[in-house]
């Protein structure tokens, strides 16, 4: 079935101990639905300026994303620089121009008002809003968000979340929203704003999934080398939902299939950090994500522990 995306589109400056690229294709909403397009269908919104390069475009297309959603306007397109020490934990902003992307107002086309899956990504949560006061009951909600608005406009973001079925976060900013240090407690706080399951990203560490019954933890697939993590959230969160999109119309969104797409989010994931910017997700081909899907299944499998003693 058909997901719709709502993010940013961005040309990216970035430094690794590794290399550095000087704008390269980036974005929330680049990441997520290049990932998703792996799944199924998915209609894209966003704006873009006068100098995107139409090669980028072209790339979108070939993955056969929609892009009746993507608006072109006058002036630059989204920059943000960023730097990453050894550790790759967490970036450092060297520059950010938000250039069209402040003025960005989403309008659904027709056509994209009846999709089932959505996902709203890391944009005002008054945006994120206005989206789903033109969606026509979407089977699924997603949305994610940051330490930004966490902070900056909380009234708009609790709003937001009342209308939402998932929220992607990281841990430190589970922890902002919440007011708990402890990610559990932190998680279960979240869930009383209104989603009904919680993801909770952990970086090199993994991903958690709550929901008021069940807990899940998922590991990151440990890689010898990691280039870029640029992305890597939302390469998730576009393998989770994209996982979630392809079980089709009759596709009861259970345990079973909550569990799969957490694994697959961390497949997606790792594929992207082995690269700068989306160098990696361009290359790979599905015998690759099955193959490391298998892998993924026999890092994380056990026996039962039987008898103790004796």
């Amino acid at each position: 079935m058909s997901l719709l995306v709502v993010g940013s589109i961005a040309l990216d400056s970035l430094e690794t101990p590794f290399g550095k690229k000087e704008d390269v294709l980036g974005g929330s909403a680049t990441y997520f639905s290049t990932t998703a397009s792996f799944f199924g269908p998915v209609q894209l919104v966003a704006v873009i300026g006068e100098d995107f390069p139409e090669s980028h475009l072209q790339f979108l297309r070939g993955r056969g994303i929609d892009l009746e959603g993507l608006t072109r306007e006058a002036g630059r397109t989204f920059r943000w620089k960023g730097k990453y020490g050894w550790e790759l934990n967490e970036a450092q902003t060297l520059d950010t121009q938000l250039n069209v992307f402040e003025s960005f107002s989403p309008n659904l086309p027709a056509a994209y008002r009846e999709t089932p899956y959505v996902f709203l990504g890391n944009i005002h949560p008054e945006l994120q809003s206005r989206v789903l006061d033109q969606v026509k009951a979407p089977k699924l909600v997603a949305a994610d968000t940051m330490n930004f608005w966490i902070q900056g406009s909380r009234p708009a973001l609790l709003k937001t979340l009342q209308r939402v079925n998932l929220l992607f976060i990281n841990d430190a900013e589970a922890r902002q929203l919440s007011g708990e240090h402890n990610v559990v407690k932190a998680a279960r706080a979240i869930l009383s704003m209104g989603p009904s399951r919680v993801v909770i990203k952990r970086g090199e560490h993994g991903a958690l999934l709550f929901d008021q019954d069940h807990i899940f933890a998922c590991p990151a697939f440990p890689l010898s080398e990691v280039f870029d993590p640029t992305g890597a959230g939302d390469t998730f969160a576009g393998g989770f939902m994209g996982t979630l999109a392809s079980s089709g119309a009759s596709g009861k969104v259970d345990q079973q299939l909550l569990r799969k797409a957490m694994v697959m989010g961390s497949v997606m994931a790792s594929f992207t950090v082995e690269k700068f910017s989306l160098e990696r997700l361009r290359e790979v081909q599905r015998p690759e994500i099955h193959a490391r899907f298998a892998e993924f299944k026999k890092l994380t499998h056990f026996d039962d522990l039987g008898p103790l003693g004796g």
